[in-house]
C-alpha cells in the first residue's frame, strides 16, 4: 500500500542522527564563536548558543566535561571549543556536544579590558572632576615611552619646532612584554618627583596583545595617582586604552600628545599682539569712561549747590519722624483696647463663683495633704519601730539578762583569764548591779 512509503518523524530523525554519528569530520569538529543565551543548569550541565556575525548553533556542555573549564563561561566571551556535532532527536536539531573549551585569547583581554574598565569607572577615576588642567606654557615636558621608534621621535621634533624654549626630558622605558607595566609605573614615579610641568605617556600604535601594558590596572592607578598632569598617547587614532580614560587629556596620537603639550611661537607672538591691542583698548575705554565721569561730577547740581545735601536729608528725616510718632500711637491704641476688652471679661465673670471654685480647690488640697502626711508618719513609725527592735538585738547588755556577766580589769573587758594573775582586782557587771572582787586563784582548762 502507498502508507508504507510514509516515515514517523521519529524514524528520520532517527535515521539523520545515525548520518551524523558515521560523518568522521563531525564527530571531532573545533569552533570558535562568541557565547550567547548561556544557562547553567541546576545538575551542572551548560547550555549556550556559539554565535559568529552570519550564523549560530546550540551547544551543550554536560557537567563531566566542566570540571575540567578554569573560568566561568559568560555570554560575550570569545571561546575555543572541541567536541562532537549530532543530531537530538527529541527536537529535530543538531548541536554541538562541547567536550573542551577555552577562551579565544583576544577575546580574554577584550573582556578583562571590560572589567577593568566598568571597576574603575566605578571608583572614579575617569571623573572629570579629578582631570588636571595642562599648562599652557610648560618650562619642562617628561616623556615616558620606549626610547627607541618613532614616537619618541615624534615628540621630541614637534616639541623642537613648535616651542624650543621647553626642555624635554625622556624617561624610557618598556612598553609592552611582560615587565612592561611594572616598568611603566616605576618611570612615572620617577617623572613625577623631576619637576616637570607636564608628563607624555604613550607608546606607536600596535595590537591589542602590544598596547596591553597601557591597559594594566597598575599604570591606571599610577596616573591617576601622579601630581603632575598626564597626556595620555598610546596607538593610533582609534586605538583606546584604560590609560586615556585616567589620564588628564587624551592624545590621538604620539605627534598630537606633543602639539597639546605645547603651544607655538607664531600662537605666542599672536597671543601677545592681541593682548597688547585689547590692553590699549581697555586703557583708552577707562580713560575715557573716569573722564566722563569727572565731567558728570564737575557739572553736577549737587556739587554746585551743596546745601542741597542738608535739605534732602532734613527732608527725609522729617518723614522718620512722622512714621515713628504715627506707629507709636498704632501701638498705644492697639494695647489700650486690648486692655478694655480683658476688664470686661473680668467684670463678666461671677466672683461667687471664683470663691466657691477656691473653697473647694483648697478642700480638696487640704484631704490630699492629710492623707500624704497619714501615710508618711505610718511609715516613719514602722521605720522607727523596726530600728529599736534591731539595737535591741545587737545590745550588748540584753545578753547579760540571760545570767551572763561582763569582767573588766582596769576600765577594759576581759576576754580570758590568761589576762589575768591572783590578786588583781576586777570588776563583774551583772544584768542588774555590778560588784568589785580580787582574783584567788585561776583555772586554764
Amino acid at each position: 500500500m502507498e502508507e508504507n512509503k510514509y516515515l514517523e518523524v521519529s524514524e528520520l530523525n532517527n535515521y539523520i542522527k545515525e548520518m551524523f554519528e558515521d560523518n568522521y569530520f563531525l564527530n571531532r569538529i573545533y569552533l570558535k564563536g562568541e557565547i550567547s543565551n548561556f544557562k547553567n543548569h541546576t545538575r551542572g550541565h551548560l547550555y549556550f548558543t556559539l554565535k559568529d556575525d552570519n550564523s549560530r548553533i546550540n551547544a551543550v556542555m554536560f557537567q563531566s566535561y566542566t570540571r575540567s573549564l578554569d573560568f566561568t563561561p559568560e555570554d560575550g566571551m570569545k571561546v575555543l571549543v572541541t567536541g562532537r556535532v549530532a543530531a537530538y532527536p527529541a527536537s529535530g536539531s543538531y548541536q554541538i556536544y562541547v567536550e573542551k573549551m577555552n577562551l579565544d585569547g583576544v577575546g580574554n583581554l577584550y573582556i578583562e579590558y571590560e572589567k577593568l574598565k566598568e571597576k574603575l569607572y566605578k571608583e572614579g577615576l575617569f571623573n572629570q572632576e579629578h582631570k588636571k588642567p595642562i599648562p599652557k606654557y610648560p618650562r619642562r615636558i617628561g616623556i615616558v615611552t620606549a626610547d627607541t621608534g618613532a614616537a619618541v621621535r615624534d615628540i621630541m621634533s614637534t616639541i623642537r619646532r613648535r616651542y624650543p624654549l621647553c626642555e624635554a626630558i625622556l624617561f624610557p622605558t618598556l612598553v609592552q612584554g611582560e615587565n612592561a607595566a611594572p616598568n611603566i609605573v616605576k618611570q612615572i614615579e620617577v617623572a613625577d618627583n623631576y619637576d616637570c610641568d607636564t608628563l607624555i605617556v604613550g607608546r606607536g600604535g600596535g595590537s591589542i596583545e602590544d598596547l596591553w601594558a597601557f591597559n594594566e590596572e597598575i599604570v591606571a592607578r599610577a596616573i591617576y595617582n601622579a601630581k603632575t598632569p598626564i597626556i595620555s598617547a598610546v596607538g593610533h587614532e582609534p586605538d583606546f586604552t584604560i590609560a586615556d580614560f585616567v589620564a588628564d587629556l587624551r592624545a590621538p596620537t604620539p605627534t598630537g600628545a606633543a602639539e597639546m603639550a605645547v603651544p607655538t611661537v607664531s600662537d605666542i607672538n599672536n597671543s601677545l599682539n592681541q593682548y597688547k591691542i585689547r590692553l590699549n583698548r581697555n586703557i583708552k575705554n577707562l580713560i575715557n569712561t573716569k573722564f566722563i565721569e569727572l565731567r558728570n561730577l564737575r557739572n553736577s547740581f549737587v556739587l554746585k549747590n551743596p546745601l542741597t545735601l542738608y535739605e534732602m536729608k532734613e527732608q527725609t528725616l522729617d518723614k522718620l519722624m512722622d512714621n515713628l510718632n504715627r506707629n507709636i500711637l498704632n501701638i498705644l491704641d492697639g494695647k489700650r483696647h486690648n486692655l478694655e476688652i480683658d476688664l470686661n471679661k473680668v467684670k463678666m465673670l461671677n466672683s461667687n463663683n471664683l470663691i466657691q471654685n477656691s473653697k473647694n480647690t483648697l478642700k480638696e488640697l487640704v484631704n490630699k495633704l492629710n492623707n500624704v502626711m497619714d501615710k508618711e508618719l505610718t511609715t516613719l513609725q514602722y521605720n522607727l519601730d523596726y530600728l529599736i527592735n534591731t539595737l535591741k538585738l545587737v545590745n550588748p547588755l540584753n545578753i547579760l539578762s540571760n545570767g551572763y556577766s561582763l569582767v573588766k580589769k582596769d576600765g577594759k573587758v576581759i576576754k580570758s583569764c590568761q589576762n589575768l594573775v591572783i590578786g588583781d582586782i576586777i570588776d563583774i557587771k551583772f544584768h542588774e548591779g555590778e560588784i568589785t572582787s580580787e582574783v584567788k586563784g585561776i583555772k586554764n582548762e
